[in-house]
């Protein structure tokens, strides 16, 4: 049991409202004279937009405008993370040349949802059609149809990372495994679809939407629109999930911005199911042709991958960044001589790509994992002892990676150790093929330093900035620039707030979510950095507070700070709890500006900005035991371990979901999640989520290295049961399926992949 609030398993204060209908989500928002916003989208998947005809949708009895893109002609929106030599730094919300079906073209506006949709059925739209490309290799080649003529190719950006020797490395070892990985584009899939509801008046804007980044999406709404900062409010209740899907302003929601500007009432649209799987930004689509050399003694020498990623449309919010991160995370725990990467990205006529849980690791460790299993059989060797002969040991760290990225802290071996003796596969003979597959990965969390990502080329900043202030009562508010979206970040702020300034977590307010109350977070609640950068600028500012206090009561009480403390809501004299002051008193005192020390100015509050020396390094072992029946390639999960280290916990029970519920997003992404295009450039609507029948009871323990570079020795925890499930089912595959181990080299491994494979 944890001495203080941190490292309890507290329970969510978020729950009871979340649990009982109280929750604030966009669609239930409801403004006086609020109209409603249909998003007319493109067919076509590539072509030029000849004419919007808006005529026959004016007929429609309630209709309030009509936006089409000789309207919004100035509204753009930034592409934050430039890649070397990149093209395109924006992109219209509204464009003529269509380079994806679902395409934003026009938006119509009513004073009824149903008006809207019946007036956006009568837009007439008049395009050229243009040949589609979908695919990295339709892509490349030489003949395809050109998204962006005057490049010259499809080709946005092209550069080299690590050792530039690296082919010498790999043409020097005894031995080479040599695989080519394809994997499928997953899609964030929230709860909570993607909506907005966007209000002008007395010139500003403020703006209700579910995101992950309200001041992100202020910022982006102010520039696109054409307004001053501080004229556009920026507030979201309890987003109902993100996963990275909500991460920035997207152009349909820019276009609601507009419509209430042109309006002056209130707009409301809310993405439809329909239209989410071509309008909100997937991820994972890439190519690896990836290497492994290894010596006589399976001595790791080198790894390399040829990285090819499908941007989509054009670059997104975040362009190459998750395939930059696929790039830099390849080594893993594991000692390298040599590691390179070379890193392409590509544009195609398909929905653009952009964030989702895990942010490229999960493909990063499912090539350098798949490699190594192959490697362990073709040598003939344990899989398990062949990743502890190359794994880093914690007399290692800190280190830096072949790739540069310097590790903080950790044990790997006793995570891969402690999940081999948690492994127990179910023991059957029911005619299926059984395997047992492991994987381990490092994982970058805690997004920063801010010049550090001006150094990746990310036009914005890592730190984190935390309000704490003690109110006359001595309850407490805490204002953070995170936000919520479902990963109890409140619970886990006020625990941290209550440990730090001594106060019972009942008197600890936070506020989130709003741009108007909470102090600048230039990119939110994305890369698992909440706890460990915004809890970390919290730990100093409450800090500073208690030390405050103590100061305050110690002038009064005529006494030294270091003879004080903080017990039962008041400040006493260790040893003798008859000489003391309640906080009340103290907090009271300090607002009026009494009885205070000199130089010491009123009030009780203290604000904080933590921007990290670097990021923190999480890490995980990942193990799953599978069936696969080989008369139709299905495969089940019978069993799934995961031993997983993010430093110190501030709430297990978090961290533990967290985790179970990144597992069941691995799943997925391993087994049945695909977003499929025909050769039209059409997506297949059929889109088929985990659910309990394939998620098994998954088993979890967990380490606690602490950080030694974030306040409180926290690390992220919240993409990490994400990372390693598709490799540990890919090889669990393999060694159910040895005939065809060797080409297991794609996701999602569906049954009709699997049975193709067989078949052959």
């Amino acid at each position: 049991m944890a001495d203080g609030y941190v490292g309890a398993r507290t329970p969510r204060r978020e729950d009871a409202r979340l649990l009982t209908g109280r929750a604030r989500y966009i669609a239930n928002v409801r403004l006086p004279g609020m109209a409603y916003a249909i998003v007319v989208r493109s067919p076509i998947a590539h072509g030029r937009l000849v004419s919007c005809g808006a005529k026959e949708a004016w007929t429609v009895d309630g209709v309030l405008d009509v936006i089409t893109p000789g309207d919004a002609a100035a509204v753009r929106l930034p592409c934050v993370t430039m890649s070397p030599g990149q093209p395109i730094t924006s992109y219209p919300a509204l464009d003529e040349a269509i380079r994806y079906v679902g395409q934003p073209l026009a938006v119509v506006v009513a004073r009824t949802p149903e008006a809207a949709r019946d007036a956006a059925d009568l837009i007439d739209l008049d395009y050229e059609p243009l040949p589609p490309v979908i695919g990295i290799e339709r892509a490349l080649a030489g003949d395809a149809p050109l998204l962006y003529p005057d490049w010259g190719g499809n080709v946005l950006t092209d550069f080299t990372l690590g050792d530039q020797d690296c082919e010498a490395a790999i043409a020097g070892a005894a031995h080479v495994v040599e695989m080519t990985f394809t994997f499928g584009r997953a899609t964030p899939y929230p709860l909570e679809p993607r909506g907005i509801v966007a209000d002008y008046a007395d010139g500003e804007l403020t703006v209700r939407t579910s995101t992950q980044a309200p001041h992100h999406v202020r910022e982006q709404a102010a520039d696109a629109l054409g307004l001053t900062h501080d004229r556009v409010r920026v507030v979201t209740g309890d987003a109902g999930g993100g996963f990275g899907g909500k991460e920035h302003l997207y152009p349909d929601e820019a276009l609601i911005c507009l419509a209430a500007m042109r309006l002056g009432r209130p707009v409301s649209w809310t993405e439809s199911p329909t239209d989410r799987l071509a309008s909100t930004l997937p991820s994972r689509a890439a190519v690896h042709h990836a290497r492994l050399a290894f010596d006589a003694d399976g001595r790791f020498v080198a790894l390399h991958a040829d990285v090819v990623g499908d941007l989509g449309g054009h670059p997104s919010n975040v362009g190459i960044s998750p395939f930059a991160v696929t790039a830099t995370m390849l080594p893993g725990p594991y000692r390298f001589d040599r590691a390179g990467v070379r890193l392409r990205a590509v544009v195609t006529t398909t929905t653009p790509t952009g964030s989702y849980r895990g942010f490229g690791q999960p493909e990063a460790t499912w090539t350098r994992e798949r490699l190594i299993d192959e490697a362990a059989r073709r040598l003939g060797a344990d899989p398990v002892e062949l990743r502890l002969r190359n794994m880093l040991g914690p007399g290692e760290l800190p280190c830096t990676s072949r790739l540069g990225q310097s590790y903080d802290s950790g044990d790997y071996p006793l995570a891969l150790r402690t999940l081999r003796d948690l492994v127990t596969p179910p023991a059957r003979d029911d005619g299926r093929r059984r395997g047992v597959g492991y994987s381990c990965h490092v994982e970058a969390t805690g997004l920063g330093s801010s010049m550090g990502m001006k150094a990746m080329g990310m036009l914005a900043g890592g730190f984190e900035t935390a309000i704490v202030r003690m109110e006359q009562d001595a309850s407490v508010i805490v204002s953070a620039g995170v936000s919520g979206v479902g990963q109890g970040i409140e619970t886990a702020l006020s625990q941290i707030a209550a440990d730090r300034v001594g106060v019972p977590i009942d008197r600890v307010r936070v506020v989130l979510g709003d741009t108007s109350a909470t102090p600048y977070s230039s990119i939110g609640s994305i890369a698992s950095r909440s706890l460990t950068v915004g809890g970390g600028a919290l730990a100093l500012a409450g800090d500073r507070l208690r030390e405050k206090i103590v100061a305050l009561a110690a002038h009064r009480l005529e006494a030294a700070p270091a003879d004080l403390e903080i017990v039962d809501s008041a400040v006493r004299v260790k040893g003798d709890p008859r000489v003391s002051l309640t906080l009340r008193e103290i907090a009271t005192s300090a607002w009026r500006g009494w009885d205070l020390p000199e130089g010491a100015a009123p009030g009780l509050e203290e604000r904080v900005s933590y921007d990290p020396a670097d990021m923190t390094y999480a890490y995980g072992a990942h193990a799953a035991a599978v069936a696969v029946d080989p008369e139709t390639g299905a495969v089940e999960v019978e069993g799934y371990w995961a031993v997983n280290d993010s430093g110190v916990l501030v709430n297990p029970a978090i961290v533990e979901g967290q985790v179970r519920g990144g597992i069941a997003q691995g799943i997925g992404m391993a087994l049945t999640e695909e977003i499929v295009y025909t050769e039209e450039g059409q997506p297949v609507s059929e889109y088929l989520l985990p659910t309990t029948r394939e998620v098994p009871d998954i088993r979890i323990a967990m380490l606690e290295v602490p950080s030694p570079r974030t306040p409180g020795g926290m690390k992220g925890a919240g993409e990490s049961g994400t990372i390693g499930p598709p490799a540990a089912i890919g090889n669990a595959i393999a060694a159910a399926l040895p005939e065809i181990a060797g080409r297991i080299t794609q996701t999602p491994l569906t049954p009709a992949v699997l049975w193709a494979l067989l078949s052959e």
